[in-house]
C-alpha cells in the first residue's frame, strides 16, 4: 500500500545529494474526444486539422486526403463549425459544453476516489484533440509522482476512431518519458450493469416529466463507415446493439418501443445504418409523432448532441410531420453515471491500491 503521508524525499540508501523523489501515486487519467479553444476561424481550423488528420478517423491515403483537407475542407468548414459551436458555447466559462462537463465529471470522480484512497491517487483529464493534451497531462502526472497510470477513454463502446486513437496518443506520450509509469487501459463498458442502470434511470426520469410517453425511443450512436465493421473487424456496431438491447431489457420494453440509429455521417461512402436523420423522418411519416432521442455513445453532451441532435435531427423530424421531440441529455455528471464510472475505475485498480 502506498503511504499517502510520505512527502517528497530521497530514496532509501541513496546518497544525501540525491534528488528528492515525489511520493508515489496512482494516476487515473480520463480521456475525451476534444474541443476547440474558441469558436473563431483559426481555433476551429487548428482543432479540425488535428482531428481530421488522424488516420484512425480518416484512413484515406494522405497523398489524396491532405490536399483536399488543407485546400478545400479547412477553407470553409471552420467557419461553419464555429457557428455551430457558438450556438451551444458556454459563454460564462468561455469554453465548450464538453469541456465544462468533463471538468465536472473529473471533479466528482476525484472527490469520490480521494475520499477512499486519499493522496494515493491523482485524477486528471485530457483531450485527444486540443487542450489539455494527453502528452501535457501525462507529463504533469509523472512529475507529481504517478508511477502507475490507469487510462480511461470515456467511450462506452469501443471504436478504432475513438477508443483506439485515444490509446495511441496515451502510449505516444509514454514514449517520451524516461521513466515510464506502469500503465493499464480500461476496457469499454458498454454492458456494465451500472452504466445500463444509469442510462435507464435517465430515461425513466425524462419520461416521468412528460405528459405522454413517446411512441419510440431512438438510441442515436455516432456513426462509422460500414467498411470499418465489414472489412476491418471493428466491434463498435455490435457493442452499440448490445447496449440498446440491455437497456430495453432493463426498462422492460417491447422491441417496437426502442430502436438503434447512427448519426454524424461524413464523406461519400456508406456508413452504419439506419441514419438517425433519415430514421426520425421515417418515423414521423409512419405516424410516430412523439419520439424521444438519447445518445448512449456519448459520455458528455457535445456538439453532436446539443447541436446535431437537438437542432438538425429535431428539425428533420418536425419537417416530416413530427410533433413532439424530446432530447434526453447524456449522463454527464449525474450521480448514477459517476457511480458507474468510479465502479469501473475501482475494478481496474485491482492490486494497485
Amino acid at each position: 500500500m502506498l503511504d499517502a503521508k510520505t512527502p517528497a524525499q530521497c530514496p532509501a540508501h541513496a546518497p544525501k545529494d540525491h534528488p528528492k523523489v515525489a511520493q508515489p501515486k496512482v494516476g487515473i487519467l480520463l480521456a475525451n474526444l476534444g474541443t476547440p479553444d474558441g469558436t473563431d476561424y483559426w481555433s476551429m481550423r487548428r482543432y479540425l486539422n488535428e482531428f481530421l488528420s488522424d488516420r484512425r478517423v480518416i484512413d484515406y491515403s494522405p497523398f489524396f486526403w491532405q490536399p483536399l483537407l488543407q485546400l478545400v475542407i479547412l477553407s470553409t468548414r471552420p467557419s461553419k463549425s464555429g457557428a455551430a459551436y457558438a450556438s451551444i458555447w458556454n459563454k460564462e466559462a468561455d469554453e465548450s459544453p464538453l469541456m465544462t462537463i468533463t471538468k465536472d465529471q473529473t471533479a466528482a470522480i476525484k472527490a469520490d476516489l480521494t475520499a477512499e484512497y486519499g493522496d494515493n491517487v491523482m485524477v486528471e483529464f485530457c483531450m485527444r484533440y486540443g487542450n489539455p493534451s494527453t502528452q501535457s497531462v501525462v507529463r504533469k502526472m509523472v512529475e507529481a509522482g504517478c508511477q502507475k497510470i490507469l487510462f480511461f477513454p470515456l467511450y462506452p463502446q469501443y471504436a478504432g476512431a475513438t477508443s483506439a486513437t485515444a490509446n495511441d496518443q496515451f502510449f505516444r506520450a509514454l514514449m517520451k518519458e524516461k521513466w515510464q509509469p506502469t500503465a493499464r487501459v480500461v476496457d469499454p463498458y458498454f454492458d456494465h450493469p451500472l452504466y445500463i442502470e444509469a442510462l435507464a434511470q435517465s430515461i425513466e426520469t425524462a419520461y416521468g416529466k412528460l405528459d405522454k410517453k413517446p411512441d419510440v425511443l431512438v438510441c442515436s450512436y455516432h456513426g462509422l463507415p460500414k467498411r470499418y465493421l465489414v472489412k476491418e473487424g471493428d466491434p463498435y456496431h455490435c457493442q452499440c446493439q448490445k447496449t440498446t438491447r440491455l437497456l430495453k431489457e432493463r426498462l422492460g420494453w417491447q422491441d417496437t418501443e426502442i430502436t438503434t440509429t447512427f448519426q454524424s455521417r461524413f464523406g461519400p461512402e456508406e456508413w452504419l445504418q439506419p441514419y438517425t436523420v433519415e430514421e426520425v423522418a421515417r418515423l414521423a411519416e409512419a405516424g410516430k409523432k412523439n419520439i424521444a432521442v438519447c445518445a448512449p455513445a456519448f459520455s458528455a453532451d457535445c456538439i453532436e448532441t446539443l447541436e446535431e441532435i437537438n437542432e438538425e435531427i429535431k428539425e428533420a423530424f418536425e419537417h416530416a410531420g413530427g410533433e413532439d421531440f424530446t432530447y434526453i441529455p447524456c449522463l454527464n455528471d449525474d450521480p448514477a453515471h459517476i457511480k458507474a464510472l468510479t465502479s469501473v475505475i475501482r475494478e481496474n485498480l485491482g492490486g494497485w491500491l
